[in-house]
């Protein structure tokens, strides 16, 4: 009878044993969840969304409203009002920022920007063609949301930045969504969902923002309706007048020349983060590289001193040092040749006609610059502006098409005549030489950061890059670079056919 009511217990209890959840295609839980949401045509054709509701509180002071507007490609623009109190996140194309509490609006730069683009862009998808946004998807298991189970799908970008999303078995709609967005942690949860011109719209919204927790009742959706740009720009209250921006960069190309010769008189360190991809958004290869260089004629001979934080051998140090030589040997007849070619031109009355190349002249031609506005940045002031690609400009060279391809914001200290923070973003594909030698995919972008150096000289500080691109016809790669620089010393080249070691003064 014991064995008998033992057996009897045991397989009682087996019933009661929740099987482990077996892994699933997160591709496929997306695609229920489009075709939920009305499906891919109907997502497809949306242009534009616009959310309106009203924030209940626990008393008047806690009540307001809630808009929430985007816009292809990828416009976002989000906005709390609570007790005559802005809150906004926005993003205009080129540029990330917000207003707090207190009323003061500025630009977004660094991981904070780089989240709002990311909230932008995966707004702006509707989880629509995963493969074409470069967007990876992972099943990450079961979730309780609200006391319900939910399928959690985490979405990295090609910047790596990530999202969780949460969907419902049954409904397939989504139940929740949370993500770190302008350095600060949102999660939306939603419920009552209704259809509105063929779409599912959730109308009721809880929006979790940090600590603070707001209750959105939504009593407008309105979709493919007229929004126009000046919604996603920064409020006019912060714009200042733009000065004469060929007077202005031209004293930015000036004051390079001049510092490409201080320049010369510095040493430093740079340390190089390498991390590539596969299709699937997973880390392929990281490499963690160390270089110590110099300036020569603006550019920098760099000598690899460790590599993933190992110090290299007598035989790999050898032949980098070789390396380096040979880089300062053309860079000696590279510049040779344009004395000759300067020398030549003065002797025949004939202007030096300077190489087509991508420089400031070729912005101004390419690009037209809004939105100025002036801030702090880095505890100086600066002039920030927008640009984007000029649609009046017809580009006559593969250079020019590229800057046309480009849209960010520069911030620029006016008093020291230099470009403090450059961020840019490819808005399109863009094709070197007919794609022949690469094409650059939409959604590459990279950041230059520089400092006052000695109150002497503007050096690089920092630099990342996100490549996606199909170099010489091949397989496609992703990449992620993040670029350190530090270390500034004075420097002598005692023989420029010889590289010394820097020295300190």
């Amino acid at each position: 009878m014991l064995r008998r009511a033992l057996f009897a217990s045991v397989c009682g209890s087996l019933f009661l044993i929740t099987p482990p959840a077996r892994a699933q295609d997160p591709a496929k839980i997306i695609s229920e969840y489009v075709k939920a949401a009305g499906g891919a045509r109907a997502l497809a054709r949306v242009q534009t969304l616009s959310i309106e509701g009203t924030v209940a509180g626990a008393g008047d002071a806690n009540s307001g409203t809630y808009t929430f507007d985007l816009k292809l490609p990828n416009r976002y623009y989000s906005e709390l009002i609570i007790g005559g109190k802005h809150s906004i996140e926005s993003y205009n194309g080129k540029s990330a920022w917000r207003e707090d509490a207190s009323g003061n609006p500025a630009t977004m730069f660094s991981e904070d920007s780089a989240e709002m683009q990311a909230a932008a862009q995966i707004a702006n998808s509707r989880l629509l063609n995963l493969k074409k946004n470069k967007f990876a998807v992972a099943f990450l298991g079961h979730a309780s949301v609200g006391g319900k189970d939910a399928l959690h799908v985490e979405l990295t970008t090609a910047t790596g930045v990530k999202h969780q999303f949460f969907f419902d078995p049954q409904s397939h709609l989504l139940l929740e969504e949370s993500a770190s967005v302008g350095g600060v942690e949102e999660q939306l949860s939603y419920g009552d969902y209704r259809a509105e011109s063929g779409l599912q719209i959730p109308h009721k919204i809880e929006l979790r923002r940090g600590s603070d927790k707001y209750a959105i009742d939504v009593t407008s959706a309105t979709v493919n309706g007229t929004i126009g740009e000046r919604v996603f720009d920064l409020p006019l209250k912060m714009q200042a007048k733009l000065p004469d921006l060929k007077s202005l960069f031209k004293e930015l190309e000036d004051n390079q020349k001049a510092i490409d010769k201080i320049r010369e008189d510095y040493a430093g360190s740079r340390t190089e983060e390498e991390t590539e991809y596969d299709s699937d958004g997973k880390v392929k290869k990281r490499t963690l590289s160390e270089f110590s260089f110099f300036y020569l004629d603006g550019e920098e001979v760099s000598t690899l001193v460790k590599k993933d934080g190992q110090p290299l051998s007598p035989a790999e140090q050898k032949k980098e040092t070789e390396k380096a030589q040979k880089r300062v040997e053309e860079i000696q007849k590279q510049q040779a040749k344009k004395d000759a070619r300067e020398a030549k031109a003065r002797e025949q009355g004939k202007p030096e006609k300077d190489e087509d190349e991508i420089g400031i002249e070729m912005f101004l031609r390419s690009c037209q610059f809004v939105n100025p506005r002036r801030e702090r940045f880095r505890g100086e002031d600066v002039l920030v502006f927008d640009f984007e690609a000029n649609p009046e400009y017809k580009p006559r060279s593969w250079e020019e098409k590229l800057v046309q391809k480009l849209a960010g914001a520069i911030w620029v200290d006016e008093k020291a005549h230099d470009v403090a923070r450059l961020e840019a973003n490819f808005v399109g594909d863009a094709r070197i030489a007919g794609g022949l030698l690469a094409n650059v995919q939409k959604g590459t972008g990279f950041v230059f950061e520089q400092a006052y150096v000695n109150n002497e000289v503007w050096l690089p500080t920092y630099v990342e890059a996100h490549v996606g691109a199909r170099v010489l016809l091949l397989k496609g790669l992703r990449v992620n670079e993040v670029i350190h620089y530090s270390d500034y010393k004075k420097f002598r080249v005692e023989t420029l056919s010889k590289i010394g070691s820097p020295k300190s003064e």
